[in-house]
This record gives structure tokens, sequence and C-alpha cells, in this order.
């Protein structure tokens, strides 16, 4: 009788040694995946953002070459707008600033 009890010992030892190995194999297998998976995404995330970046500059590019006064007004209200966008951020300009040129006159110049 100990002899079959020892038997089954083993042979359930060997039996959870082996599915401890193909857990080991399927866990590094799924974590090359996430790798794959992830590499592949950060390069179609930049090729992306290069593409939308491409397509911005053209934008910008043609709308400098239609109205170039415009377009600085509209570039320096971005810079600004960035700048004070927390709600917390305090500027002290006095008032001949390159800021306040746009709002000199009724023809912004």
């Amino acid at each position: 009788f100990s002899r079959m009890v020892t038997e089954r010992a083993q042979e359930s030892a060997r039996i959870r040694a082996e599915g401890e190995e193909q857990a080991l194999k399927l866990r590094a297998e799924a974590d090359r995946e996430v790798r794959v998976i992830l590499a592949n995404a950060k390069e179609e995330s930049s090729r992306t953002r290069g593409t939308g970046d491409a397509e911005r500059n053209d934008v910008y590019a043609k709308a400098y070459s239609q109205d170039p006064e415009f377009f600085a007004f509209y570039r320096s209200m971005e810079a600004y707008e960035k700048a004070l966008a927390n709600g917390n951020t305090s500027m002290v300009l006095s008032p001949d600033s390159e800021f306040f040129r746009y709002f000199g006159s009724q023809k912004g110049k």
C-alpha cells in the first residue's frame, strides 16, 4: 500500500512540475506578445503623430502665406492661452508690450 501511495505522490509531483513548466512557457509567450504589441503601437503612434504634425505645419504655412500678420497674431494668442491655461498664472506687461499691439487700434496694427 505504501508503495502505491509513493507512486501516486511521485506521479502527482511530476504532473505538477509539467503544469508549472507549461505555465512558465505560457507566461513568457504572453509577456513577449505584450512587448511586441506595445512596440508596434508606439511605432504606429509615432507615425500618426508625425503625419499629424506635417499636416499641421502645412496648414500653418498656408495660413502664414495668406495673411502673415493674422498668423502672427493667432500664434501669439495660442502662446498666451497655453501660458495662462492653469488659471493661476499672473503676467506683468507694460502697456507698450508686443502683446497689446493688436489691441491699440481698430485695425489691430
